[in-house]
């Protein structure tokens, strides 16, 4: 189900040219109407093809005032029912709010480690581009475990 945004939560991230949610959807969905001329509502933040929403809730996670949410499925979600992610610097929160009026928090880092702290290429040798269109180097140089006997040599 697609995404939407809480005109009266919403402020256009503070009137900048572009807001979190248009910056962060990785298919382009979101939109800033500045004048109101599109929805009726100036400077707010919109789902342009809601249809067409990926449901990765990028948006909902990055809105600084929570006020995108996602209109879910009725068997993942019942009717009246409410699932919100809060991301902090460190955490994320899902926040579910039940049929019933029960609610329940999640709460999972999102960094383990300190910024910029990985290098993931340490301890690994450096590319050797002539080889690079070579399959069988992928399983001689110790990157990948494999019995080789697995494989038909022809």
């Amino acid at each position: 189900m697609p995404t939407y945004v809480r005109t009266d939560q919403c402020d256009g991230c503070k009137g900048r040219d572009k807001t979190a949610c248009v910056y962060i959807c990785p298919h382009d969905l979101m939109k800033l109407d500045p004048d109101g001329s599109d929805t009726g509502h100036t400077m707010k933040a919109y789902n342009q093809e809601p249809e067409q929403c990926w449901e990765c809730y990028a948006c909902v996670k990055v809105c600084p005032l929570n006020a995108i949410e996602v209109r879910h499925y009725a068997d993942v979600v019942p009717l009246g029912g409410m699932v919100q992610p809060l991301r902090a610097t460190d955490s994320i929160t899902w926040t579910i709010r039940f049929r019933n009026g029960n609610m329940k928090r999640f709460e999972f880092p999102t960094r383990t480690t300190a910024e910029d702290s990985i290098n993931p290429y340490a301890g690994k040798p450096e590319v050797n581009m002539d080889e690079i269109s070579n399959p069988g180097v992928l399983f001689t140089r110790g990157t990948h475990a494999c019995d080789l006997s697995q494989f038909i040599h022809s």
